[in-house]
């Protein structure tokens, strides 16, 4: 078996046997009438084992209507930002994830060994359902991330990394170089290495931040560099958004084009991602580009104003529920952004499952994402 498809326990088996069920689950995109019902018992036994570890997720349930669906409290992500919340010792925390950068608030997020595993193994299971796990094929990555650094430990960089264990590295580049105590984009390094690239026989994966990319992209340009054509299966996976940048930015189906004319990649094999430190769970593109609800979560649309559920295709705040994570109280998380949300058959892809789009964030705020962060860095370089 690949060991990033390995099963993995739950801390309490007795206590959340459906919570197991559910995440063992290996059609990324299932959906009925029984899965519904399991996702259902697995937020009974994720809120409770909360509510018994967690007296600040104890006080919202109890004041939480038992209408609300899978009477889960609305816990906003920035409450993370000013919190430590735990719901297991702190000895059991394997693994410290922020989600801002060097300065500006973070998110403090704490993993034990089920959470992160689980979270890991549905990214694992998407990869593998679109064909992109291939210990057999050596690939060259260029990372729109964080090169490491000893203390390190931004979310984003630990996704990206994770994501290179899909394909052996034949080699690793970065977009963010670590400069001892920060980091500085390297956009010419960028390029030296697609061309390098282009004239090897292994496929290509690039990674992170779109903004990075779309600058690389700008400076071959500028630069009057030809079109690079790199080798076949090369992939292109996003994630982090244009924060920061929101000025510049463009549309995703130019930059796919884009993407497409100056590197040789097929947009099919260009996707977009979604995710959050707060909420790991893996939300990545469809075929049509559509960012897919995966079967360990459900995604509603809140009001602005009332907070009250919002029908299909009305934007408001982004809510993301999933029973999966038992160190920290956040299986019901608020995110800063706006989106709306679809319909599965509103698609027109193979997979049935509801799916958003992102809008943008919600308001002015002072607080800093890594993404805002990474795009500092880029200040004078384009």
């Amino acid at each position: 078996m690949n060991p990033h498809l390995a099963p993995v326990a739950v801390p309490d088996p007795a206590l959340l046997p459906h919570v197991q069920q559910l995440c063992d689950l290996t059609d990324p995109y299932a959906s009925g009438p029984a899965e519904d019902e399991l996702f259902a018992a697995a937020m009974a036994e994720t809120n409770a084992w909360h509510a018994d570890r967690s007296p600040f997720f104890r006080s919202l349930y109890e004041a939480t209507p038992p209408a609300e669906p899978y009477r889960t409290p609305l816990v906003h992500a920035n409450f993370f930002k000013r919190h430590e919340v735990l719901s297991v010792p702190r000895e059991d925390v394997e693994l410290h994830l922020t989600s801002s950068g060097t300065t500006g608030q973070k998110s403090q997020m704490f993993f034990d060994h089920w959470t992160i595993r689980s979270a890991q193994r549905m990214v694992a299971r998407i990869f593998d359902r679109h064909g992109w796990i291939t210990p057999d094929q050596e690939v060259n990555y260029l990372l729109y991330s964080y090169e490491p650094a000893p203390s390190l430990n931004l979310g984003t960089a630990f996704t990206d990394n994770y994501l290179c264990d899909f394909a052996p590295a034949r080699s690793v580049a970065y977009a963010l170089r670590n400069t001892g105590g920060d980091h500085e984009f390297d956009p010419f390094g960028c390029i030296a290495a697609l061309r390098r690239f282009e004239r090897e026989d292994a496929p290509v994966r690039i990674l992170g931040f779109p903004a990075f990319l779309f600058f690389t992209l700008e400076r071959m340009r500028a630069m009057g560099l030809p079109p690079l054509r790199l080798p076949e299966g090369s992939l292109v996976v996003l994630g982090g958004g244009w924060k920061g940048h929101s000025d510049r930015r463009i549309g995703k189906e130019e930059l796919y084009a884009r993407v497409t004319e100056q590197l040789g990649i097929p947009a099919e094999r260009i996707r977009d991602t979604f995710g959050s430190v707060e909420h790991c769970i893996p939300y990545i593109e469809c075929d049509h580009h559509r960012l897919h609800a995966p079967v360990w979560s459900r995604v509603t649309i809140r009001s602005t104003r009332t907070l009250e559920p919002l029908p299909y295709g009305e934007p408001g705040y982004l809510h993301l529920v999933s029973p999966y994570i038992t160190s920290v109280p956040a299986q019901s998380v608020v995110m800063g952004d706006l989106a709306s949300l679809q319909p599965g058959e509103a698609c027109g892809c193979e997979l049935g499952t509801p799916w958003f789009t992102v809008h943008g964030r919600a308001g002015v705020s002072r607080n800093r994402s890594c993404a805002v962060a990474a795009a500092e860095l880029m200040k004078g370089m384009a």
